[in-house]
Order: structure tokens, then sequence, then C-alpha cells
């Protein structure tokens, strides 16, 4: 057979698990067969249990096979799998497996589907519609889209992102930038690294159209630095970008200016909040500044700046090309649109799921998951990155929105779960909450860098039973005082996986029930006959 087209994915999940020795052994072996072949270097669909998958079009739809090694080539190739034939690894048409087939892929529509580093593929799959209809309806018309659709921040925040672009807009000041935060620093995430590996395109037309709706000429994504193959994606894609007048002096001949750029973080969690990013990018420590000024008045160098995370910008071209409706009517209440859950942990089938606001945790961890990898019970789910709260394998019922699981005092941050059997050490996961806070602190506010510090020690003696009765009463103030003093949300939602640990699994700190009572089922902590420096902070 002739001009077979073959798809090995890219993305660096996928190269972690073999990919490029893969693509290097179908090279060798359809070279050895005579056989005319083109390989694709594709994205992935984020089924990182069947990862490498391989795919070949045929008349019947791209047919996958995986998960692929490289001794697999040979026999592939003996099946005649370049018709699709059978094979042990052989799963059917890629949009039809199980896992992928009910989800509901908006802003990762072209993911595991597209050659990332091609603009005509990406154009020729809907690529930069939204940027045309952009300079067409004009800048206000497009605030109000992105508003109308209801879209709220992806990176953990959910603050309605039309909100921050009309703030940003009405800014009177000039220069004005727009600022990627793409310091993905959560556990168990991964959905920003999946758009720059395998779609940074999309990115770079949500960015744009940001720009063009806020007045800004210049663009920043700051990139954590453990993302080396984004960054050579990214940067390949911006500078055919600026070839082909997607940026640059003359924006596709509408007369706008934007030039985009690349800033390499340095590794620190804290520069994942907006005002420590903004600090590291003008060369400075990254350190939380004081609010007001918000970064739309006063950010980047003084000067308004439009901060959202990689998958905000990157949903904006389908509510722009398709209109807020459309997206509007994805979702739950008043969290609306489509969201990628990441699911990693201890889980059977961990990956990417994009799919509408409102689906049940549980449908996440089981339907798709396939519960744990071990084989043994759920014990625990944290939802949220290291700053979100664990649920109980009862309490997978819950709606994945930003009302409901707020609602049972969790976060959904940037849409990280993690999953853990039932011989986890629940004691020894609230440690390392603290520990992390203390590691990752910025220093600036006392409570984030000395009560993390304080509160390590306090759990290590609450497991070694030194006083835990006591410790636990100065754990609870403590907690109370990181919450309601710290400065931003790195010290103040440490407390969450701490009273949720604490709450749900008591025995695991050699504590009963009724010795956690204090902790609402929100999470919140109980005031009653607590002094009145906590009044102060709640205040």
């Amino acid at each position: 057979m002739t001009n077979s087209i073959l798809y090995v994915p890219r993305d660096s999940g996928a190269v972690s698990l073999g990919a490029d020795a893969v693509a290097e052994a179908i090279r060798k072996e359809a070279s050895s067969r005579k056989l005319d072949v083109k390989l694709v270097r594709n994205g992935s669909r984020g089924m990182f249990s069947l990862e490498p998958m391989v795919e070949v079009a045929t008349s019947g739809g791209r047919i996958a096979y995986g998960p692929v090694a490289a001794s697999d080539v040979a026999s592939l190739f003996d099946s005649n799998f370049l018709d699709g034939r059978e094979h042990r690894l052989r799963l059917g048409v890629a949009e039809e497996i199980p896992w992928l087939n009910p989800q509901t892929r908006l802003t990762f529509a072209r993911a595991g589907v597209t050659d990332p580093l091609s603009l005509d593929d990406f154009i020729a799959h809907g690529g930069y519609r939204g940027l045309k209809r952009a300079i067409e309806l004009g800048a206000d018309a497009v605030i109000a889209e992105v508003t109308e659709s209801g879209l709220r921040g992806r990176g953990g925040a959910g603050f309605p992102t039309g909100i921050k672009w009309k703030t940003a807009a009405e800014a009177p000041a000039t220069p004005k930038y727009v600022v990627c935060n793409a310091d993905e620093g959560d556990s168990g995430t991964f959905s920003d690294r999946m758009i720059m590996e395998g779609d940074p395109f999309v990115l770079i037309e949500g960015m744009t159209i940001a720009a063009l709706a806020v007045g800004a000429t210049q663009g920043y994504i700051y990139l954590r630095s453990e993302y080396p193959h984004a960054r050579r994606s990214l940067t390949e894609a911006i500078a055919t970008a600026h070839l082909k007048s997607y940026l640059g002096a003359n924006i596709v001949g509408s007369g706008k200016a934007f030039e985009l750029e690349i800033r390499l973080g340095a590794g620190a969690y804290i520069c994942g909040e907006e005002t420590a990013m903004l600090e590291s990018i003008e060369g400075r420590r990254g350190m939380v500044r004081f609010k007001p000024p918000i970064p739309a008045l006063e950010g980047l160098f003084g000067k308004p700046t439009l901060i959202n995370n990689v998958v905000s910008f990157a949903t904006v071209p389908i509510i722009i090309e398709r209109g807020a409706k459309f997206f509007r009517d994805f979702g739950a209440g008043n969290s609306r649109g489509t969201i990628p859950f990441q699911l990693a942990g201890n889980a059977k089938r961990p990956g990417l799921i994009e799919t509408p606001m409102g689906v049940t945790l549980r449908e996440i961890v089981y339907d798709y998951g396939g519960g744990t990898a071990s084989g043994r019970p759920v014990r625990a789910v944290q939802v949220g990155g290291p700053l979100g709260a664990y649920f109980t394998e009862s309490m997978l019922d819950v709606a994945l929105d930003f009302e409901s699981v707020a609602a049972r005092g969790g976060i959904l941050g940037h849409g990280g779960i993690v999953v853990f059997d039932d011989t986890v050490d629940m004691a020894r996961m609230a440690g390392y909450a603290m520990e992390f806070c203390a590691i990752e602190s910025c220093g600036k506010c006392t409570p984030c860098r000395i009560g993390s510090i304080r509160g390590t020690e306090l759990i290590d003696d609450i497991i070694n039973r030194r006083r835990p009765r006591e410790n636990l009463e100065v754990l609870r103030d403590l907690c109370d005082t990181m919450k309601f003093g710290s400065l931003c949300a790195l010290g103040g939602l440490t407390p969450l996986p701490v009273l949720s640990a604490l709450k749900y699994f008591p025995e695991d700190f050699g504590l009963v029930a009724s010795d956690v009572d204090f902790i609402g089922a929100d999470l919140t902590i109980s005031l009653s006959g607590v002094g009145n420096n906590h009044a102060i902070a709640q205040r």
C-alpha cells in the first residue's frame, strides 16, 4: 500500500511512554518493506492508558492501535494495519473509543487530531475562524460575547472572564499587556501542557482575540521551565504565526498589532499566583503583591494587564466563532461550558476528560477512570490540586461545578483530580500539604511563612501522640489564621486538605470523630469559644 498516513503522538506524556521509539520503528519498518508512509506527529487525545496510540487514516476513519511498543511494530505491519486490519492492539475508530466518545471536546477539539505545528492543518480544522469573526465584531462586541458565554477562569479562581476583560479594556492607561499564566504547577494537572504541545495555535489565537478586545499590543506566555516540549512547540508556532501575519504589526490586514513572547519561570510554585508571576516577568523574585491595585488596572510594568490561564484563552476562539449561546448551553447553574478534567494518581485509566460542567466526581473516577490502578477500593479523591480538599468515596456523587464543589468545602481549581486507594495514610497527606506550603511560600506574609512550618510540626506531634488534643486545638487556630490572614491562596487554601483529612479520616491521626467536631460540613472552622483575634482575622 502507498501514501498511507500514520499518526504517532509527540505529546511529552506519550513520549515518556515510548512514542519516539515507536515512530522510529515505524519509519525503519516501512523503509525495509519499501512502503510509502507519511508519519504525522500529532498531539495526544489524552488517553494515557493507551499511549503510545498509533492511528492510521483509512476510508472508514482513523483506526487506532494501542498501547504500542516499538517491539509491536513489525507485527502491526504483518497484519496489514495500514488498511486498518485486525490486530490484538486494534482499538477501532479513534473517535468511537468508549473512553473518548462520551466527551464533549470544544477546547480540545483538535487535540490528537492535527499536526500541532502545521498552520494549514490548524486552519483546515477550524482554526482562526474565531479571530476572523472577532475582527468583524469589534472589541466591545467580543467582550460582550465572552461575558454572555458565562466563561469563568479555568486556572483555579473561577472569576468571570468577561468582567476581567471589560475592566482591562476600560482602563485608561497605555500600553496594555496580555499575559498567559502557563505556570501549570498543580499536582495531577496537564491540560495546559496538552494545549501548548498539541494545539499551540489555539492559544495564540485566543490571546490575539483578547489583545484586540482590550487594546493590548504586547503579550507574554509565562511558561514553567519544566515544560521543554511545550516551549519548543510554542516557539515554532509563534514564529509561523508571525510569518503568516497572524502576529505582528498588521494582523491579517486588520491594521491592529500584537506581539507575543515566551518568558520562562524558574520552578517556583508561587509564580502561578498572578502578581508573583508579574514580579518574575519583570525580573524580580516571585513574591505576591498587595491588592489593590488589581492587575487589570495596574499590572505588568505598572500598566493595565489582562491575565488568564492557557485553557481560558484557548476556549475563547470557539466562543467567538460559534457564539456565546452555543457555549452557554453546556454546563450547570452558574458554571457554564465544558472543562477539561485531568485524572491522575492511582487511576486505572488516567487522562484528560473534557465534559460539560456538572458531571459527577463518581463518573470521572469510575466511568472514565475505571477505579484504581491497584484494583483496591477508592478511599480518597483530591480535587483542585495540592490545595484542594479530599473527598471520601461516599461523597463522589458531588457535581463538578464551581458552586457544588464549594458547597462541600472544596475548590474546583484547575480541574485536577487525584485518586488514592485504601492504603493511603491521610495524616501523612495532611502533613505533606503543610510541608508543601512551607517549601513553596514566597515568605511575604507571616501566616503562610511561619504558619505552614508550625502546622507541619503540629501534625507531626498529633500523629506521634504528643499532646494530641492540645495540639489539635492549636492546629485549629492556626488553620483559621492562615485561611483569613494570608495574602494569597497558597496560605489561605492550605487548610483545606488539612481540615478535610482531619474531618473525614480522623483515625489516621489517632483521633475519633468527636475530636474534630469543630470542622463544619463545608470545612469552615467553628469559632465558638475562640478568642477575639480570630474574630478580627475573619473580618
